[in-house]
C-alpha cells in the first residue's frame, strides 16, 4: 500500500488492544472456518454413501450442508478481512497524483469498514426475524443468521483496526472525505420529495467511485446495494443481508471450496510437481516446449482447482523457477500464463461453469461436457502458438536434480485418475457436481497421502483453513452480486436492457447481438471477475439468446470464454495483475510478449462463437 512507509512505528494503547482481540477473533474464525469446511465434506461425502450404499438417505444432510456453507462464507471472509486478503483493481489509481494517492487508498478502509457495519446492523434484525422459525426438516432456522452475525462482527472490528492503522493525518482526511460524501449524499436526499427516486442513481455512483478507488470488488457491490437500501424506505434494511446470504445459500455452490479443496490437496501432496516435470521432461526437447508445458499444466490444473488464478497460481509456483533456471524470458512466459488461463476457461470443473449453471438455470452436467470441445480448440490454437513463437530448452538446466520417472508417472496417473472420476461422474449422471467434489477431495487426500505420504497432518490443517478463508473471499463476491443483481432487478434495469438488446438483435441480426455480447463481457469480466459479472449478466442474456436462436449451452459457453479473456487482458484485467505478481514481473513489460498469445485466444473464441457445433456436438451425443 502507499502509505506503509509513513506508518505509525508505535500505535496508541487502545489500537494495541484492538490489534491483540482481532488477532484473537481471526484466528478463531479461521479455525471455524477450517472445521466447518471439513465437516461440510464429510457430510457430503456420507449422505452419497448413504444413498447409494445404504439405500437411506440423510434427509437433514443438504439443509445442514446449506447452513455450514454460509457459516464457510462468513468466517473465511472475516479470516481474510483480517488478514487483509481482498483484492481491489488498482489500475485507475495510477492515474490519481502521489500526494493524494495515500488518502484514496486508505479511503477503501473506511469502506469495508461501513459495509461491515451495515451487514452487523442489518444481519441483527434477520436474526431476530428468525428467531422462531424452522426449515423444511424441523431444523432452527437461527443456525444459518448466528455465523453471519459473528463474521460481519469479526469482519467489522478486523475493518477497523486496518482503518486507524495508518499515521493520524491519512487516517483523519480520508475518513473525512468519506464522511463529506455521506453528508452530500444525505443532503440530497432530504431536499428530495420521494428519495426513492435517487436510490438507482446513488447505486451507481458508489458502484464507478469505487471501482476507481480500488476497493475490493465484493465490497463494491455490497457497498452499492446497501446504498440503494439505505436510499429507498420502502425495503426493509434487514434485505440487505437477507440477500447477501440468499446468494450463497444453495447446495450446488459447496462444488467450489470443495474443488479448490482437491486442488491444494493435489499440489500439497506433489502430484502436481511430478505432473509438470513429466511434460516438461517430454515437451522440452521441441520448440517452445516450456510454453507449450504451460499451456498442457494450465489445461490440466483447470481440471483440478476449479479457478482460474488458483489455476496460474498452482502452475507458475511450479513452473517459473524451471523458466528462471533455463534463462528464458519471464515476461515472456508471464504473458503464456495469462492467455492460457483464458483457453482453461471452459475445462470443467470451472467455478464459472457452475456459477452460470447455478443463476441462469442451466444444467451444470450439460455445461461441463459443452465446455470440453471449445477448450480442445483453443488448446490446440494455444499449442501451435507456443511453438511457433517459442524456443528450445536445455532440460537439465530447467531441473538440475530429476525425480525417477517411474515417480513421475505415478503423480501424473493419480492426478489423471481423478479427471476421470469428475467427468464420468458428471456424464454418467452419477452424482451432483457438489457430491462428486466432496469424493473428489476425499480422494486427493486419501489416496495422495497413500502414494506420496507428502501430506501431513500439519500441512493438512493449514490447508483447510486457507482454503475456507479463500473461499469466503471468492463466494463474499457471489453473495454481494447476488444483492446487486436483486436491487437491478427491482429497478427493472434488466428488462430495460433485455428490450434494448432483443431490438438490436432482431433489426441488426442476432449475430450482432452475440458480437456486441462478447465485447461487453470483455469489458465487464476485466472489471468485475467471472462470478459477478456472470451474476449480473447471465439471467439477462441468456433468455435472451435463446429467444434470437442460439443454444443455452452454446451461448453460456462464449459468454464464459469472454470474460475469461476481459480477466487476463491488459489493461484492466485484475487476473492478469494476480499473473505478474505470482511471477514477479511487471504488468508493462509483459504486454507485448503477450499480444500475440490473446491474440490467438480471440480467434478462436470468435471460432467457437461463429460455429456452435463445436459447443453442442457432444452435450448432444450425452443426450442434453
Amino acid at each position: 500500500m502507499a502509505d506503509t512507509s509513513m506508518a505509525i512505528k508505535t500505535p496508541a494503547r487502545p489500537l494495541a488492544y484492538l490489534s491483540r482481540l482481532n488477532k484473537f477473533l481471526t484466528t478463531l474464525t479461521a479455525w471455524a472456518g477450517g472445521l466447518v469446511l471439513l465437516i461440510n465434506v464429510l457430510v457430503v461425502f456420507a449422505s452419497v454413501i448413504w444413498r447409494y450404499a445404504l439405500h437411506s438417505p440423510i434427509e437433514w444432510a443438504e439443509e445442514m450442508a446449506r447452513a455450514m456453507m454460509i457459516a464457510l462464507v462468513f468466517f473465511g471472509v472475516a479470516t481474510s478481512t483480517g488478514r487483509g486478503g481482498h483484492i481491489g483493481v488498482d489500475l485507475f489509481l495510477r492515474f490519481i497524483p502521489e500526494s493524494v494517492r495515500p488518502y484514496i487508498v486508505h479511503a477503501s478502509r473506511w469502506i469495508l469498514l461501513l459495509v461491515a457495519i451495515g451487514l452487523v446492523v442489518s444481519s441483527y434484525d434477520l436474526l431476530m426475524a428468525a428467531r422462531l422459525q424452522t426449515t423444511e426438516t424441523g431444523l432452527p432456522q437461527i443456525i444459518s443468521v448466528i455465523p453471519v452475525l459473528i463474521g460481519t462482527s469479526v469482519m467489522m472490528l478486523a475493518a477497523l483496526e486496518h482503518a486507524l492503522k495508518a499515521p493520524a493525518k491519512v487516517v483523519l482526511i480520508s475518513g473525512a472525505g468519506i464522511l463529506v460524501l455521506i453528508l452530500l449524499g444525505w443532503l440530497k436526499l432530504s431536499l428530495m420529495a420521494d428519495p426513492a427516486t435517487a436510490a438507482a442513481g446513488l447505486m451507481l455512483i458508489c458502484f464507478v467511485l469505487g471501482i476507481l478507488a480500488g476497493v475490493p470488488i465484493a465490497f463494491t457491490l455490497g457497498m452499492s446495494a446497501m446504498a440503494f437500501f439505505i436510499c429507498d424506505p420502502s425495503l426493509p434494511f434487514v434485505f440487505f443481508s437477507q440477500q447477501v446470504v440468499a446468494g450463497v445459500d444453495h447446495f450446488v455452490l459447496l462444488a467450489i471450496p470443495f474443488f479448490l479443496l482437491a486442488g491444494a490437496a493435489m499440489e500439497i501432496n506433489g502430484m502436481s510437481t511430478r505432473l509438470v516435470e513429466l511434460v516438461v521432461r517430454g515437451m522440452g526437447r521441441f520448440r517452445g516446449g516450456l510454453n507449450m508445458t504451460t499451456v498442457l499444466s494450465m489445461a490440466f490444473f483447470s481440471g483440478i482447482s476449479g479457478s482460474k488464478l488458483a489455476d496460474v497460481a498452482a502452475v507458475g509456483g511450479v513452473l517459473m523457477p524451471a523458466v528462471r533456471r533455463a534463462k528464458e524470458d519471464s515476461e515472456e512466459a508471464a504473458g503464456v500464463f495469462a492467455a492460457s488461463a483464458v483457453v482453461a476457461e471452459t475445462i470443467p470443473p470451472c467455478v464459472n461453469l457452475i456459477v452460470l449453471g447455478f443463476v441462469a438455470n442451466i444444467s451444470i452436467g450439460a455445461l461441463f461436457i459443452a465446455g470440453l470441445m471449445p477448450a480442445a480448440c483453443l488448446l490446440v490454437l494455444m499449442l501451435i502458438a507456443a511453438n511457433r513463437f517459442g524456443g528450445k530448452i536445455n532440460i537439465r538446466e530447467a531441473y538440475p536434480q530429476m525425480r525417477p520417472l517411474l515417480q513421475l508417472w505415478l503423480g501424473a496417473i493419480v492426478g489423471l485418475a481423478m479427471i476421470f472420476m469428475i467427468g464420468r461422474g458428471v456424464m454418467m449422471g452419477i452424482a451432483t457436481s457438489t457430491e462428486i467434489s466432496a469424493f473428489a477431495v476425499v480422494y486427493a487426500i486419501v489416496i495422495g497421502r497413500l502414494a506420496f505420504r507428502e501430506l501431513t497432518l500439519r500441512a493438512t490443517v493449514k490447508m483447510f483453513i486457507d482454503i475456507a478463508a479463500m473461499s469466503g473471499v471468492l463466494l463474499f463476491i457471489v453473495a454481494c452480486a447476488t444483492s446487486l443483481s436483486y436491487v437491478l432487478t427491482i429497478q427493472m434495469i434488466p428488462q430495460q436492457i433485455a428490450e434494448l438488446l432483443v431490438g438490436i438483435g432482431h433489426s441488426q441480426g442476432a449475430w450482432v447481438f452475440l458480437l456486441l455480447t462478447i465485447i461487453i463481457l470483455i469489458v465487464f469480466g476485466a472489471v468485475l471477475e467471472g462470478a459477478p459479472a456472470l451474476i449480473i449478466f447471465a439471467p439477462i442474456l441468456v433468455p435472451i439468446a435463446v429467444q434470437l436462436g442460439f443454444n443455452a449451452l452454446h451461448y453460456g459457453i462464449v459468454m464464459i470464454l469472454a470474460m475469461g479473456f476481459g480477466l487476463f487482458s491488459p489493461p484492466i484485467g485484475l487476473g492478469l495483475y494476480t499473473t505478474c505478481a505470482i511471477c514477479g514481473v511487471e504488468m508493462k513489460n509483459v504486454i507485448r510478449p503477450m499480444v500475440k498469445y490473446l491474440l490467438v485466444s480471440l480467434f478462436g473464441i470468435i471460432l467457437i462463437a461463429m460455429i456452435p457445433v463445436i459447443t453442442t456436438w457432444l452435450p448432444g451425443l450425452a443426450g442434453y
